[in-house]
């Protein structure tokens, strides 16, 4: 044994100590230690840190719906490499990218196994032969094509799920096969649906959520598409199909907004090709543009440089729901668009807090806050932003008076999926419309579908006549959510979040001068 850094007398030495094998009663007179309590060794929850931010956003899916856990990053194993499950340190299921199709019912994770629970105890099973449960909603219900002649079995909850998507879908095998032919038509997308929800549950680090800062203003966004949205805006590449739908699942809101207002939307005068806006649209959302995009001052920080400031951008966000939990650097993305004005979110419902429970209680009602608002002020790096929160109806607050007078550069309402014409909400919003088309103000609304969003275009017309503009004709929304959701209810209601949006007001009459 050669070697050039150790001398000839060291090796022999070592060579001694290499043949003398101690005995087993040499090992037993061993002094033993301790398990101790702390492990020195790195963990592998312990080995890539979670940012606060990217727990706010998994506990926005929470508050659709989902219960989701966030985890640790990536191990790779031998049992990973098969593609089975592997359990982490905290016990948690890892879940790789192609280990992500499970039925609901044998699911790894709990939460998936209780909303198959839930499913098979309150969904009905669409077959024809079952009674009606309930009159149908649209064209495309599935209760419409129960014939109340023909079918003969009373109704009967989901218990079999679907080999191919996972889902509880019908009451029998028997009843699967024969509707088999309708099944195919959604199938597809159940089985996405279903990867989807156990990638949230995955465990894995979830880079799309990590969102990017302020941008220069001298670099445009390019407000096209998602793709051309997220490239300009600078956001880490997504090169996975599931990642760009867990990531707009969440932008669909803002950029919703943002997507309309821009004097860069893709929205463009009725009589282009493929033009929406119509002439009225085009003269009140001028108005609004001109706030958004206000010239240059030449202030500064210094005193010479301070400049008067506009009133806020007011975003009037009515029936919130699951928007209103949403994390705030999602809604930041809103202000980087518009760098030169702010903006103040309001969130008006009655479960505007929803989801919410670590900012219980409510703030005392007082002359001072007669709502009980929670405000957050100043929650954006560059302080443009103020978001205020009242679990109250509109109509109540509107006749308070507390937001007059509305000015159509400064304001703007936004209903996300009101559901205006569905039988079972457009009550509660009987009085509430009437009152929006006083103010003259835009009023932004979006659908889950197109049946959706037709329904709630009628109704309004029904219900105000002709005392309503339409601003921008109703189709796709190009910034919708593009992924899809389930309805635990009905395993046959598919939708995704913002899929069409359109915006109308109340009409405004011109005065002409006669001689």
């Amino acid at each position: 044994m050669q070697s050039g850094y150790t001398c000839q007398k060291c090796l022999y030495s070592l060579r001694r100590i290499a043949h003398i094998r101690p005995s087993a009663s040499v090992y037993n007179q061993l002094p033993r230690r301790r398990p101790k309590s702390t492990n020195t060794r790195p963990s592998l929850h312990n080995a890539t840190t979670v940012t606060s931010q990217q727990r706010c956003t998994i506990a926005s899916l929470e508050a659709q719906g989902q219960d989701v856990s966030i985890g640790g990053p990536e191990v790779h194993s031998s049992s990973w490499r098969a593609g089975r499950s592997s359990p982490n340190v905290s016990g948690n299921v890892l879940l790789q990218p192609n280990n992500l199709f499970h039925p609901f019912s044998e699911s790894p994770s709990p939460d998936i196994r209780r909303r198959a629970a839930f499913m098979k105890s309150h969904a009905y099973c669409p077959h024809p032969s079952h009674h009606r449960t309930r009159m149908p909603l649209s064209p495309q219900d599935p209760e419409s094509r129960k014939t109340p002649g023909k079918s003969d079995q009373p109704p009967a909850f989901v218990r079999f799920e679907c080999p191919d998507c996972g889902i509880p879908v019908s009451c029998s095998e028997d009843h699967w096969a024969d509707d088999y032919e309708s099944h195919m038509e959604i199938c597809d997308t159940l089985r996405e649906i279903n990867e989807d929800d156990h990638d949230l549950r995955s465990q894995r680090f979830f880079a799309e959520f990590d969102y990017p800062g302020p941008q220069m203003e001298e670099m445009l966004v390019n407000m096209t598409n998602w793709d051309t949205y997220l490239y300009s805006r600078e956001y880490k590449a997504i090169d996975d199909d599931r990642s760009l739908r867990q990531v707009t699942r969440l932008l669909t809101y803002p950029l919703t907004i943002g997507s309309i207002l821009s004097e860069l939307s893709p929205y463009t005068i009725s009589h282009r090709k493929g033009g929406r806006l119509t002439a009225e649209g085009l003269r009140s959302l001028a108005a609004l543009r001109y706030t958004l995009h206000p010239p240059r001052t030449g202030g500064d920080d210094t005193m010479k440089g301070i400049r008067p400031a506009p009133p806020a951008m007011r975003l009037f966000i009515l029936g919130a729901r699951a928007e209103s939990s949403l994390p705030r650097n999602v809604w930041h993305q809103l202000a980087y668009l518009f760098p030169r004005v702010t903006f103040h979110l309001i969130f008006i419902g009655p479960e505007a807090m929803a989801n919410r429970d670590s900012e219980f209680p409510l703030p005392e009602r007082t002359p001072e806050n007669p709502f009980g608002a929670i405000v957050e002020d100043r929650i954006s790096p560059t302080h443009q932003m103020k978001i205020s929160t009242m679990v109250d109806y509109y109509h109540t607050i509107h006749q308070a008076g507390l937001f007059q007078p509305f000015d159509p550069y400064f304001d703007c309402f936004v209903l996300f999926h009101p559901g205006l014409g569905h039988p079972a909400s457009s009550h509660e919003w009987q009085d509430t419309i009437p009152q929006l088309l006083e103010t003259k103000v835009p009023i932004i609304s979006t659908g889950y579908t197109e049946w959706d969003m037709r329904r709630d275009l009628e109704w309004v017309k029904e219900t105000v006549g002709g005392e309503m503009d339409i601003l921008m004709e109703p189709g796709e929304n190009k910034f919708r959510s593009l992924r899809w959701d389930l309805n635990d209810f009905d395993p046959a209601d598919i939708s995704c979040g913002n899929w069409g949006v359109w915006a109308f007001r109340g009409k405004r009459y011109e005065t002409m001068m006669k001689d």
